[in-house]
């Protein structure tokens, strides 16, 4: 994020010297981790012992509610900033603490509602959640009355406010518009309508492969067949739409400018991995299941691994700073794992002239400027989140948002509770069929050898195309609609239709962000354009189908940390074909010629191989403009055909492409590494890039925050490292990865990307990156004879008139 970089080298000299008085003067910003203190709100003792690595074992005695307590507690303790930072986000007011750079970011918060929406999902939500929620609220304002604040608050110079249950709802909000939404992808289909016709929809957003992996076999859908969709028609024959105003259009990619500057952005490739092995196909008998999300890295990491135990709550895995609860991980007998779904959930109306709305003024206040009055309004669907009167009518229309995620009575905070507690199958799919947003495919196993899917989340029924999906006269999602009788939400999909399977016959489930549903099956989940390309599943099928012998943790952890790349295998016969201008394009070719596609940090290939198609995928920017990314896919698809969007200055086939972007890239790949082509190793190139919130982009002193390693991987290998364009840097990654044995839960290991801490100079603020990197991981375990050196907080209910 870039919002600090209006600050002058004053000001950086400034920050440098007040963080070496708080460094050398100064250290009251380290939590408090051993000893006894007394805090008012619990209702009995709770230890708290971090381990060798910083991952707290928290167990209270007198109630679940006195555990959460806990686990706000650690949670401000360690990432008290990141805590903050995100509700700012959540509420729009980062302008208060960063200036008036941070005023598109906050009037595109405040224009959606993120804040709202959070508002309005509490009172949904069951006593007992409710209950643990205001337990983990108290335990987080316990740690701030502590007034042990890091450093970011020292620099910024405010405290933070009192926490409060809404906050606690408020970043699952947009972590449901990270991983939950397509509306981007209905501006760049209206680009593409606009520019080369609805044919040409499918060069720029393929539709997923026929014969690809999907996620179920149709043995395996749950559904009485006389519900079972219908085949698909032809993507294209049924796209329609609305053409957006170049004005509409500007106030819209100014929203996508301002998410992406906070780190949500629609990166091609951005996806998960998780698995589940029954036991049949295992070394121990039992199911072993893996997961790995795929998000923006960040620094401090996004994830806070803990083990949260109370009297009947016993969970351990990864929760999220800000939020109670195991978000990803397992109990006593019951793993769970999450991957992102991408169903259509998102759609842009455009309002009929004179359409009804509401409206509210939202006061923005500036750090050092005066107060910004900003118009918000709504329609029946949604968030107006554009308007124009240069419509061919020439009268004024809004362009809206539906999106189950700002709808009322979210529950999916009692379905994640309902994991943390369940108990078996029954248990599991009764919590999820309270969930809401984002829309996840979940993996289960239990300690009794069962396994199972689900893909529970409300998808929405559109009417003119069957369950959500599309007829070859209907509406499938691609592009802006009008708000008319022919395009509503009637309902959502109910729940008991959604796909899943339990106990399927093959032992099995593998999800990569791939189509849910077989070939024959109408794309019921929506538009068929959202799925990720399938090379990811394809690989980790591979891996698994192809071990002659019973499975094994070491066999899973193998499949994660797989950078062989499918997408190499595909776009070779093609790029090998290509003639060479130049010499140094010449020594390149040569050097791709027998190579297995494996992206290892010392592979000379992967760097010219991964420039290449960085070149490649801009192919349709001459059409398009900038900004438009291909995917490998569509790529392969262009070379395939001597598609269209090969054409352009300098090219008038696929072949003189081919030629002109090896040129490009490897003279990239000079400038950055030296002309000598062996010398091109992608260690040297390709790295993860942790990025701090806010610090992050002031050059002075972003170094204090930011943290990188030079990484393995690529586009759309298992062990996902897409570089960025222009910088090579891995921005986004497995977040978390984790591999949980049924046969003995306290064998089951995980890790994060960066540590627990959140003060940079903490010895846990990083410790866990080289590991990450390298595929070591630490035990996740509830057994204290694995937690290593140890230190213990015990928390005390203070007693009443006592002072703290």
């Amino acid at each position: 994020m870039r919002l600090l970089r209006g600050f002058g080298w004053f000001l950086f000299t400034l920050l440098l010297l007040v963080f070496a008085g708080v460094l050398f003067a100064r250290k009251v910003s380290n939590p408090l981790l051993s000893g006894t203190v007394s805090l008012r709100g619990l209702s009995g003792p709770v230890s708290v012992t971090r381990d060798a690595w910083g991952v707290p074992h928290i167990r209270a005695q007198a109630s679940d509610q006195d555990a959460l307590y806990a686990l706000g507690f650690v949670h401000a303790q360690d990432r008290l900033w990141q805590m903050e930072f995100q509700r700012r986000i959540a509420q729009g007011r980062l302008s208060e603490v960063l200036g008036e750079a941070a005023l598109p970011q906050d009037k595109f918060l405040r224009t959606w509602g993120f804040y709202r929406a959070a508002q309005a999902a509490l009172p949904a939500l069951s006593a007992r959640s409710r209950s643990l929620i205001s337990a983990y609220t108290a335990g987080v304002n316990a740690a701030i009355a502590q007034d042990r604040l890091p450093l970011e608050f020292r620099l910024l110079r405010f405290r933070p406010e009192r926490w409060t249950d809404v906050d606690s709802i408020a970043w699952s909000k947009l972590l449901a518009y990270d991983l939950g939404g397509n509306w981007d992808q209905e501006l760049t289909g209206q680009r593409v309508v606009n520019r080369l016709g609805a044919a040409a929809l499918s060069s720029v957003l393929p539709p997923y492969p026929a014969g690809a992996p999907t996620i179920l076999s149709s043995q395996e859908l749950n559904l009485p067949t006389s519900r079972r969709p219908g085949p698909a028609a032809a993507p294209a024959g049924g796209v329609q739409g609305v053409t957006l105003p170049a004005d509409a259009l500007a106030q819209l990619q100014t929203q996508l400018a301002a998410a992406a500057s906070l780190g949500f952005a629609n990166v091609p490739g951005k996806g998960s991995n998780d698995w589940v092995i029954g036991g049949g196909r295992t070394a121990s008998g039992k199911p072993i299941l893996a997961d790995d999300p795929h998000l923006a890295l960040s620094a401090p990491m996004l994830w806070y691994l803990a083990d949260v135990q109370g009297p009947t709550l016993h969970a351990i895995g990864a929760t999220l700073p800000g939020l109670p609860g195991v978000v990803i991980g397992r109990n006593d007998r019951v793993a769970w794992g999450v991957t992102n779904v991408n169903p259509d959930v998102q759609d842009l109306f455009v309002e009929a002239p004179g359409a009804a709305l509401t409206s509210r003024t939202e006061v923005i206040k500036v750090k050092g400027k005066p107060d910004v009055r900003l118009l918000v309004q709504e329609s029946a669907h949604g968030p107006v989140v554009a308007r124009s009167s240069e419509w061919n009518d020439s009268k004024d229309r809004a362009v809206s948002l539906e999106w189950t995620a700002l709808k009322s009575g979210d529950t999916t905070f009692d379905a994640f509770f309902g994991l943390n507690y369940a108990a078996n199958w029954q248990d599991f799919t009764a919590a999820l069929s309270s969930y809401v947003a984002p829309a996840q495919n979940f993996v289960y196993a239990d300690t009794a050898g069962n396994i199972g899917y689900y893909a529970p989340g409300r998808v929405p029924i559109r009417s003119g195309g069957g369950t959500g999906g599309a007829t070859g006269a209907g509406w499938d999602g691609s592009l802006p609609v009008p708000d008319d009788a022919a395009h509503t939400w009637t309902g959502y999909i109910p729940f008991g239709q959604l796909p899943h399977v339990y106990n399927p016959a093959d032992g099995l489930v593998v999800t990569a962000n791939n189509r849910v549903t077989p070939d024959g099956f109408r794309p019921f989940l929506g538009n068929v354009r959202n799925w990720a390309e399938p090379y990811r599943a394809e690989r980790i099928l591979q891996l698994l189908n192809g071990k002659g012998q019973p499975l094994t943790v070491a066999d899973v952890a193998a499949a994660q940390l797989d950078t062989v790349s499918l997408v190499w295998r595909d776009l070779k016969p093609y790029l090998l074909a290509a003639q060479p201008r130049d010499a140094l394009s010449t020594q390149a070719l040569s050097l791709l010629r027998g190579w297995d596609g494996n992206e290892t940090v010392s592979s000379v290939q992967a760097s010219i191989f991964e420039g290449w198609l960085m070149e490649l995928e801009n192919m349709a920017q001459d059409e398009l403009g900038s900004g438009v990314t291909l995917t490998s896919l569509a790529v392969l698809n262009q070379l395939k055909t001597n598609g269209a969007l090969c054409k352009g200055p300098g090219a008038a086939t696929c072949a003189e492409l081919l030629s002109g972007t090896l040129t490009r890239a490897t003279g990239t790949l000079a400038a950055r590494l030296g002309t000598d082509p062996a010398r091109w190793v992608w260690g040297d190139l390709h790295h993860s890039f942790s990025k701090h919130g806010a610090f992050g982009g002031v050059g002075a002193i972003s170094w204090i925050w930011n943290r990188g390693i030079s990484t393995p991987g690529g586009t759309n290998t298992v062990d996902v490292a897409r570089p960025d364009a222009g910088t090579f840097n891995q921005t986004h990654a497995p977040s978390y990865r984790q591999i949980i044995d049924l046969s003995d839960m306290n064998r089951s290991v995980f890790i994060g990307t960066l540590g627990q801490g959140g003060n940079p100079t903490g010895s846990h603020y990083a410790d866990m990156q080289p590991m990450w990197r390298d595929g070591r991981s630490i035990p996740m375990s509830t057994s204290a004879a694995d937690w290593g050196r140890t230190q213990t907080l015990n928390l005390k209910p203070q007693e009443a008139g006592a002072q703290r």
